[in-house]
């Protein structure tokens, strides 16, 4: 097997970025910090107060711990690279930045199919709710959601680390699987394969969770009175688009990743492929820093400064 100390791959995005590098940089910096404080707000406002110690509250501080995870797994790396000389990393740190990234997507996944179920029970159980969503329930479906992903992605990943590579070149900014995979020197197809089975298993159940979650939940609405509808609405819109926007990024890169998109402006692709990360990361505590509850504390602090 080659020496992993000394193999480096090329990160040929960057020359697209050279001549406004620093420029760029700021940017880079600048976003991040940016999804990093407003997490962190999020959290400690909902830690700092208990009335808000609720599983969906306690799911939207997983949820942004994952926004600063995968930020933190993308954004320090991209800026090191971009401003180095070579814009070259090692393969000990491709391959950590790939189950990083990969297992950040996932975890986004569960962790927005569990907000699913929890609005699922929230409106169509409301009397049943804290009996259904017990403490001791809540910190099963919890550790379920951060293992499974975890195990799953590592089982899979151990192909790749087997492999030896003979190219060095990676199109992109950060490192991904097939990526890793392509620049082997054998080319496995079974990995790819192997690959497009894990998607199955790491989105069809979460998938079918929230498919049907919101199917039932749109069958309750219908019976309900109008204010209550508008309030149920209210609880699941935040959810919705967090779900959307996170889709639409996500699906993006698996197609880049899978299909040639040599028709798309390099400036493009690349500007698509860093959206699953960090627009979700910054988006998210926005909305649901905006929910009722949350806000009505925001304001309680405000008044009180004031």
């Amino acid at each position: 097997m080659d020496n992993r100390t000394a193999l480096t791959f090329k990160m040929t995005a960057y020359a697209i970025m050279e001549n406004y590098k620093h420029g760029m940089f700021a940017v880079f910096l600048l976003l991040y910090l940016i999804s990093v404080i407003l997490n962190s707000l999020l959290i400690s406002i909902i830690h700092q107060n208990k009335e808000l110690h609720q599983p969906m509250n306690v799911f939207t501080c997983m949820l942004s711990l994952n926004e600063i995870y995968g930020t933190t797994a993308m954004l320090p790396a991209i800026m090191a690279v971009l401003m180095s000389e070579t814009h070259e990393v090692t393969a000990k740190w491709c391959m950590a930045q790939v189950y990083f990234l990969h297992t950040y997507g996932c975890e986004e996944f569960c962790v927005l199919a569990l907000m699913g179920y929890d609005r699922y029970v929230a409106i169509c159980y409301p009397l049943h709710y804290h009996s259904i969503m017990s403490n001791s329930k809540m910190c099963k479906l919890i550790a379920l959601v951060i293992l499974y992903p975890l195990i799953v992605f590592g089982c899979f990943y151990s192909l790749t680390l087997q492999l030896d590579f003979c190219g060095r070149v990676i199109p992109k900014l950060y490192c991904v699987n097939m990526e890793l995979v392509k620049n082997s020197c054998s080319n496995p197809q079974y990995i790819s394969i192997v690959g497009l089975v894990l998607i199955l298993l790491l989105v069809a159940p979460q998938f079918v969770m929230i498919v049907f979650s919101y199917a039932q939940i749109s069958r309750v609405c219908r019976k309900l009175p109008k204010e209550s509808q508008v309030n149920a609405l209210k609880t699941c819109i935040p959810h919705l688009l967090s779900l959307i926007n996170y889709t639409i990024g996500a699906l993006f890169e698996i197609i880049q990743t899978r299909f040639k998109m040599n028709h798309v402006a390099s400036e493009l692709r690349i500007l698509l492929s860093l959206y699953f990360v960090i627009i979700p990361s910054i988006t998210n505590p926005v909305l649901y820093g905006l929910g009722t509850q949350i806000q009505n504390i925001l304001m309680k602090k405000w008044n009180q400064i004031n």
